[in-house]
């Protein structure tokens, strides 16, 4: 359904294509490190399109990254190319919320099936994506590049992914490994991309693993954080300062789009 050679030559892969463990590592470090996290096209006003052609056309071809239903789109599509077998899965994000009410199912990810087992592959969760994929066994703590990763099971049977930061665990999402279907994707991307009380409607976000570190970009602050909890921030007081964060992020927009988004930035973040 996509040009794989481009995608692979997009992340920067040149290695295997077997339906393998160590394929799958490989390919997913390759876009962990290659696609930025970024919502800017929501800020844009410019349509959010989730199928094969529209996700190739603009991270392949235009290098750009984009927000679950898109980088995770696209690696479901080029695992699938390879030959790995894929389920697509929906989770409710619980990161740095404090409402105890339960939102919606907002957030794709990836069970991906090998003789190792069954593993969670995410490579689009914002700031806190997790390096590799991660076996789906619970109760393990699994370590990465950057912080350690964990499943916990809830009370009623569901799955917590949690992340240690600074030595407190923090939970990320909660899922089930009940298969999504397309239509399901569509309807949460129009949500989120449309929706005038969606997070992506009312900041700009922006994320890309640096070396040892996750760089990440709010409105109107740049943030360098390490997994022990160092943390520089940088305020973006113009234009230029947007410029350099965001090719920070490895995003690289003309100069009249990062004027617009500019224009949009809350005083406050």
């Amino acid at each position: 359904m996509i040009d794989l050679d481009a995608y692979l030559a997009r992340i920067g892969y040149a290695g295997p294509r077997e339906p393998t463990l160590a394929v799958l590592q490989g390919v997913h470090r390759a876009h962990f490190y290659s696609v930025p996290f970024e919502n800017l096209d929501v800020v844009l006003r410019r349509p959010i399109l989730i199928d094969p052609a529209s996700l190739e056309r603009k991270i392949v071809a235009g290098r750009r990254g984009g927000y679950c239903f898109e980088g995770n789109g696209l690696f479901m599509y080029a695992l699938q190319a390879l030959g790995f077998t894929v389920t697509p899965l929906a989770a409710r994000v619980l990161w740095e919320r404090s409402d105890p009410a339960l939102p919606p199912r907002s957030h794709m990810l990836l069970m991906v099936d090998l003789e190792d087992g069954l593993f969670l592959a995410d490579v689009t969760f914002g700031g806190q994506t997790p390096p590799r994929p991660l076996s789906l066994a619970v109760g393990i703590e699994q370590a990465t590049a950057l912080e350690p990763y964990r499943l916990r099971r809830t009370e009623d049977g569901e799955l917590d992914l949690q992340a240690q930061m600074a030595g407190t665990w923090g939970t990320l999402y909660r899922f089930t490994l009940h298969p999504q279907l397309p239509v399901d994707f569509e309807h949460a991307n129009w949500y989120v991309s449309t929706h005038p009380d969606s997070f992506f409607s009312r900041n700009v976000v922006a994320a890309m693993p640096g070396e040892g570190c996750r760089y990440t970009l709010f409105n109107r602050e740049f943030r360098t954080r390490w997994p022990d909890g160092r943390l520089e921030e940088q305020r973006l007081d113009d234009v230029e300062s947007l410029a350099a964060g965001l090719a920070r992020c490895n995003i690289h927009l003309p100069d009249d789009d990062v004027a617009r988004i500019f224009a949009q930035l809350p005083e406050r973040s």
